[in-house]
């Protein structure tokens, strides 16, 4: 366990680098994280001596962020808006990940494992909302959580030349109409 200053400057690092990230791509500047988390550059390298390293603890973070927000979100609402809320929440998530996919395919060890995690982690949590919406009859059964992950990650690529932020969102509400239970 780190010390207390050494954890707090571990979340400012992890903060930063996600808005920066978000704004500028996963090749944002060591400088930049390092002034926007307060702290030296040393302390940037001393805890993620790889860009690698700074990429792959976000991106864990992150779906530690989104698996524990499933769990909140079915506790305060009923299933069928947990589950909505829950996929704006990965949409969120997965929208502002500019660069990741070419990073996570570049062959560096630090991105090893992040498929299956990411998947360990927001599979069975979207498995429960589905389950919780489907026995309360608002969505159709028999769904697939990593299909509907995946379906919302495509959803989320913007086409060449846009940079409509908002259209993820409108995108994955048309595929989540399109998952709601419909008597015949």
């Amino acid at each position: 366990m780190p010390r207390i200053d050494a954890q707090r400057n571990i979340d400012a690092l992890l903060a930063a680098a996600k808005e920066e990230f978000a704004v500028t791509g996963v090749d944002a500047s060591v400088r930049a994280i390092a002034a926007r988390a307060g702290v030296g550059t040393a302390t940037l390298y001393r805890h993620y001596p790889l860009r690698s390293d700074l990429i792959s603890a976000v991106f864990r973070r992150e779906i530690d962020d989104c698996a524990a927000a499933a769990s909140q979100l079915a506790g305060a609402h009923d299933p069928d808006m947990a589950l909505e809320l829950w996929l704006g929440r990965y949409t969120e998530f997965v929208a502002t990940k500019h660069g990741l996919a070419a990073a996570l395919h570049s062959g560096y060890p630090a991105y090893s494992g992040l498929p299956i995690y990411f998947h360990e982690r927001l599979g069975p949590v979207l498995q429960m909302l589905l389950q919780n919406a489907e026995a309360a009859g608002t969505v159709r059964g028999g769904l697939n959580p990593l299909d509907l992950l995946g379906a919302v990650a495509n959803l989320c690529v913007p086409p060449p030349g846009s940079d409509d932020n908002s259209r993820a969102q409108r995108m994955v509400a048309l595929l989540i109409d399109g998952l709601r239970h419909q008597p015949v």
